[in-house]
């Protein structure tokens, strides 16, 4: 594929690529406060166009399969084939961005930086996409990510199920991914950024080929993203750069049933893939183990977890906007 990134202001993509609750509105907001970087809340935009060449993950009432084939087809008609086609998909997302940067009154920005956690099950497509662009794949102890999810949507409801795709397939996916490209990449654990936030920015700027000015670092809070998507509740609550949450995570661990979860999910993320992202295998076990639990919401905790397995199966949600529709008959259709 053409590596041509060439717009009327040259913009250049910038990624975060991370599982949800992990730190990527905290560095978006410092990234963005920079003159030279444009953003805005949550895009999105690229899984759809990188899932129209894909025919699994989709369930579509036009017939998703179906819609690929004939794209498939259809590339083969292109002077270059797909590579055609993803030139134009490539061309058509930075004059978006272009576009975005210029109404933010950024149009002198030398990146425009998509921030969008659901990106870490397309990350390497978005890699091969924008060849040319910087790529940050920002880590954070995942028993921390798993807690921030329980606490921040549900209060402490159980919730997982709904995050599998995040927790399982992106984290797995963002693995693979860094390992691949991390000559290109820049790699920061959420940990290090709050502990020596000054360095970090400097280490990170240093990658992007850009000035850092230190006071970034302290001014984020002044960075207003709107949209529907993001963080409001980090935006709301923090305002500085401090380290006195990191082990907010233990305060989650209620009862057995979690401490089992976590247990089971660091063996499945190992050892070797633990200290790739800069953890300790031994040291979080042991402080899993060390966290005294009672009973609480021992009974909810159980019962949502069966309740998953259904959902993940069965999705309800699907077949709850299927009776909205027994009104009218003609309109309840298979989705393929």
């Amino acid at each position: 594929m053409k590596n041509s990134l060439n717009l009327n202001n040259g913009i250049k993509p910038l990624f975060i690529f991370s599982l949800p609750r992990s730190g990527s509105t905290l560095l978006q907001r410092i990234l963005g406060s920079d003159e030279k970087i444009a953003t805005t809340s949550e895009p999105w935009i690229l899984l759809p166009y990188i899932y129209t060449l894909k025919s699994r993950g989709v369930y579509t009432a036009y017939w998703h399969k179906r819609s690929v084939m004939a794209i498939e087809d259809f590339c083969k008609e292109l002077p270059n084939g797909q590579d055609d086609y993803l030139e134009e998909i490539q061309q058509l997302i930075l004059r978006l961005y272009s576009k975005v940067a210029v109404n933010n009154q950024k149009s002198d920005a030398k990146y425009f930086l998509d921030k969008t956690p659901r990106y870490s099950i397309i990350a390497e497509d978005i890699i091969k996409l924008f060849p040319q662009a910087k790529f940050i794949f920002l880590w954070r102890q995942p028993l921390a990510v798993v807690s921030s999810i329980l606490e921040t949507w549900t209060q402490s409801t159980w919730n997982l199920y709904e995050w599998k795709i995040d927790l399982f397939e992106g984290l797995l996916n963002l693995l693979t991914t860094y390992q691949k490209y991390a000559n290109q990449s820049y790699a920061l654990c959420y940990e290090n950024l709050l502990a020596s936030p000054e360095q970090e920015c400097q280490n990170l700027f240093n990658y992007l080929e850009l000035p850092f000015n230190p006071e970034i670092v302290y001014s984020f809070n002044k960075l207003k993203l709107q949209g529907k998507m993001g963080d409001p509740t980090g935006i709301k609550e923090y305002t500085t750069i401090n380290s006195s949450s990191l082990d907010k995570w233990k305060l989650s661990v209620v009862n057995p049933v979690r401490k089992l979860w976590y247990r089971r999910y660091l063996y499945w993320i190992g050892e070797e893939n633990l200290s790739f992202m800069g953890y300790d295998f031994d040291e979080l076990l042991q402080e899993l183990n060390s966290i005294p639990v009672g009973i609480k919401n021992i009974y909810s905790d159980v019962s949502r977890m069966s309740y998953g397995l259904l959902y993940c199966a069965l999705e309800p949600q699907s077949i709850k906007n299927k009776f909205k529709s027994f009104s009218n008959w003609s309109s309840i259709y298979p989705h393929m």
